[in-house]
């Protein structure tokens, strides 16, 4: 599986990406709680409250042990009935909620709709404490606009450290991994594939698996100059054991990259590849809200 992140974003909350040739391994991160406070009267709301500062999106983006959350949605019919007011101010309330947790989590969001008949758009939800994702996650389906909104796919990974592609076990590959990075113009597509491996290669050795990921790699790293990658390991906190995430401007390119992974042998392993596959623009949570509303992005 390819994953080594290049992070980036110009957007508002959002983020990124990357892929199906490394396999990885971590450990997670903890956070400690504060003492008791002194005796004595308390001082006013207003001058004991402190400011939260926001989650530095680039270190989460690059961190071991993070938690990433893909949660895919269908808006109902029925929102777009709703009075043209209330739609108008579905993003301002959607804006708060991630306002009141952007010292938890961050938030990234992409519009499916016209690409995938299943969903209309999706969010990607950066954690340390997956109990944090899942607050959040709470809080926005209790806003109208989550409230109308159907969950189709949920999916959850952690990033972990390279385990197959290493300096150590591949060195050449490793370094070829390294060498190249994203040149092209910023990404305006994010594609999320989720991966679930057969007990087949469970029960390899890890020198077999090795070997299969080995020839997985090479063909992908032409690629690596167009599209951007991420792998997030699922197995028992999802349905599927990788979930593959990419950013890219050239479609044609990643259809290409797809095209060279279906061909590798390591390929019939694979009990799902897909199902769904999820493709949306990159836009900010402000930009996907007013879409679906009918509302005015300008605004």
């Amino acid at each position: 599986m390819i994953s080594t992140l290049v992070p980036r974003r110009h957007r508002l909350q959002l983020g990124f990406v990357a892929a199906m040739s490394l396999a990885l391994a971590g450990t997670a991160l903890a956070q400690q709680g504060g003492g008791m406070p002194a005796s004595g009267p308390m001082p006013p709301a207003s001058m004991s409250a402190t400011p939260t500062a926001p989650i530095d999106r680039a270190k989460i983006l690059t961190d071991l042990g993070v938690f990433g959350d893909f949660s895919v949605y269908k808006l109902r019919p029925e929102y777009a009935m709703l009075p043209a007011a209330d739609r108008k101010a579905a993003a301002a309330e959607v804006l708060a909620v991630i306002e009141k947790h952007k010292d938890k989590v961050i938030v990234d969001a992409y519009l499916t709709r016209g690409f995938d008949a299943k969903s209309d758009y999706f969010l990607r939800v950066h954690a340390y404490d997956l109990a944090a994702a899942q607050t959040f996650l709470t809080d926005f389906r209790a806003t109208k606009f989550g409230s109308y909104s159907d969950v189709t796919e949920n999916l959850v990974g952690i990033t972990k450290a390279l385990n197959y592609i290493t300096k150590q076990k591949s060195e050449t590959l490793n370094a070829g991994l390294f060498a190249a990075s994203y040149s092209d113009s910023a990404p305006r597509y994010a594609i999320m594939i989720p991966v679930k491996k057969n007990a087949e290669w469970w029960n390899l050795t890890p020198e077999q698996r090795l070997k299969e990921i080995e020839v997985h790699t090479a063909p992908t790293l032409q690629y690596l100059v167009n599209v951007k990658r991420k792998l997030y390991h699922a197995t028992g906190l999802s349905d599927t054991d990788f979930i593959t995430y990419f950013e890219t401007n050239d479609l044609g390119a990643f259809n290409n990259l797809l095209i060279a992974l279906a061909q590798v042998p390591e390929n019939k392993y694979h009990v799902r590849w897909g199902n769904p596959t999820v493709l949306g623009t990159i836009q900010s949570v402000d930009s996907v809200v007013k879409a679906l509303s009918g509302a005015d992005r300008s605004m």
